[in-house]
């Protein structure tokens, strides 16, 4: 399966990695290898997040899941031959 992240996918990784680099450069580089592997894994087994039970109608409800790496939920859809990743935040942040 190919991985696609989409913009705002993007955006949370790196929002993430700055927010833990003020605080521990190495920590943020620890964080940003575990979620890459950790995503990595979907392209191998793309059903092992949980599904989300409220997704959009042109989806099939078991296509869109949350995968948690770590302390960090990776919101992803599974489409055709790719997995689209949507969305990453911490679990301990106020997300949908």
């Amino acid at each position: 399966m190919k991985l696609v992240f989409s913009r705002e996918a993007r955006d949370d990784f790196v929002r993430l990695r700055t927010f833990i680099a003020e605080h521990d450069a190495a920590a943020a580089e620890r964080i940003a290898r575990a979620l890459v592997q950790g995503i990595g894994r979907l392209t191998r087994h793309p059903r092992l997040g949980k599904r989300v039970a409220i997704a959009p109608e042109e989806f099939a409800p078991d296509e869109i899941r949350d995968w948690l790496v770590s302390a960090y939920v990776v919101r992803y859809l599974v489409l055709g031959d790719r997995v689209v990743v949507l969305r990453i935040w911490h679990e301990k942040e106020d997300r949908p």
